[in-house]
């Protein structure tokens, strides 16, 4: 669902979390004191991380008028790095714990792996049929000895977003099928179109906005990355991590990039201001663009498929064992995210179904984004999906990966360090981050 899970400073990261046990202790405590949602209610309450969308698209609202005995009730926090520790913090207590608790991708094995069994098997549950989710979104969630303790909620399929108007002042094609079979089947391809916009580049743009965002998305096309099929750690020599920093560090020292940091305040001026013409766009990024960008963007961007496909995002929602009311939940999680809902919340929030019967209903099969000229999403981001590997998770995912993009690579891009220097620093920060 929300973008990247950049690691932090600890301490940034350690405050945020108390910060944030402080405001959702604060959430229960109000909830314990209504007790019941009143009227014979039953309140189930889950908690969240970013924007899942689920009010937004009214869902909760439409749960409690199909079932007049239950009021909803979420508690959002709005960053991973702080909910993910104060929800392992409240796993470890046994209380505390919401009736549903989302997780992200990044974090889904870890749970599966070590505490699965605090968590109920919604593979078990009334209406749950394995068959509805994408194979590869299933087993993210599965344990070992095959419990599934989350179901999935969206997925981060990869496209690329451009700049028509960019592209056509550099001389290169602008329709998306013709953009498509510029870089198709190899990120080099991309890295090539990169260098024959270089040569006619519009006045102060450049071709991409980081040399993070290129590793992400390359990285993430492959099935093992940073732990092999057999959860052993393999990032020092992984062909995946090598492949992806190669063409980071490439692209960096090609001059291709904006050399901007993803998530910061100066990137989110950049599309204000038409900075660079390309950028690795899973679904949940479309609004992030249309936002930052503005009305002066519309039109002026569309999408086209990305060179391989991947998966960048998506999270689950889960049943803890300690959770208040677990019949209620476990009927209220099953709802959210059958076919139809998931349909629904892309219709309103443009978040990809991980359920492949929404790609063909016509939430998601016609929709056209109007901002970016009228592209066909639900087609673009379906065919993505179908196409991604299975991606294996180990328990330091999100630790290791940033460690890559927000300490090695940019000693690289930014610093102007040599790719050894870059390396080298990422590689301690992972020895520091999994001993820790």
């Amino acid at each position: 669902m929300t973008p990247g899970y950049r690691a932090r400073p600890r301490r940034r990261a350690v405050f945020l979390a108390v910060a944030a046990v402080l405001v959702l202790g604060a959430a229960l405590l109000g909830g314990c004191a209504r007790g019941d949602g009143g009227r014979g209610r039953t309140t189930v309450t889950i908690g969240t991380f970013g924007v899942f969308g689920y009010q937004q698209a009214g869902l909760y609202r439409e749960y409690e008028r199909l079932h007049p005995d239950v009021a909803v009730k979420e508690s959002v926090i709005e960053r991973n790095d702080a909910y993910y520790p104060q929800l392992l913090t409240h796993l470890a207590a046994g209380s505390g714990l919401l009736d549903i608790q989302a997780v992200e991708v990044g974090d889904i094995h870890e749970l599966a792996t070590a505490q699965g069994g605090l968590f109920e098997d919604l593979s078990a549950a009334k209406g749950v049929h394995r068959r509805d989710w994408l194979p590869w979104k299933w087993e993210q969630a599965t344990t070992r000895d095959g419990r599934t303790i989350g179901l999935g909620t969206d997925i981060g399929p990869i496209a690329m977003c451009y700049r028509k108007d960019l592209f056509r002042r550099a001389g290169l094609p602008t329709a998306r099928e013709a953009v498509g079979r510029l870089w198709a089947g190899d990120w080099r391809k991309y890295l090539t179109t990169g260098l024959a916009y270089k040569k006619r580049a519009p006045a102060g743009t450049v071709f991409t906005d980081s040399a993070a965002g290129i590793y992400n998305a390359s990285v993430h096309g492959y099935a093992e990355r940073y732990y092999d099929r057999r959860s052993r750690p393999i990032w020092s020599n992984s062909p995946a991590v090598r492949a992806s920093w190669e063409l980071a560090v490439r692209a960096a020292r090609d001059g291709l990039t904006a050399r901007l940091k993803q998530f910061e305040k100066p990137w989110d001026q950049a599309y204000a201001n038409g900075r660079f013409a390309t950028v690795a766009c899973p679904p949940w990024m479309l609004g992030y663009i249309k936002e930052k960008s503005g009305p002066a963007g519309k039109d002026k961007w569309d999408v086209a498929p990305a060179p391989r496909p991947a998966n960048w995002g998506g999270s689950f929602i889960t049943v803890p064992k300690a959770a208040r009311h677990k019949a209620a939940a476990v009927d209220l999680a099953v709802w959210l995210t059958a076919p139809a809902q998931q349909a629904r919340l892309f219709e309103r929030q443009a978040s990809i179904p991980s359920t492949p019967a929404s790609y063909a209903m016509p939430e998601v099969r016609d929709a056209h984004n109007p901002y970016f000229g009228g592209a066909p999403t639900g087609a673009i981001f379906a065919a993505a999906a179908r196409a991604v590997p299975t991606l294996v998770y180990g328990p330091k995912e999100q630790q290791i990966g940033g460690a890559f993009t927000d300490v090695g690579i940019p000693q690289v891009e930014q610093q102007g360090k040599p790719p050894g220097a870059g390396w080298r620093a990422a590689q301690q920060e992972i020895e520091n981050a999994v001993d820790e």
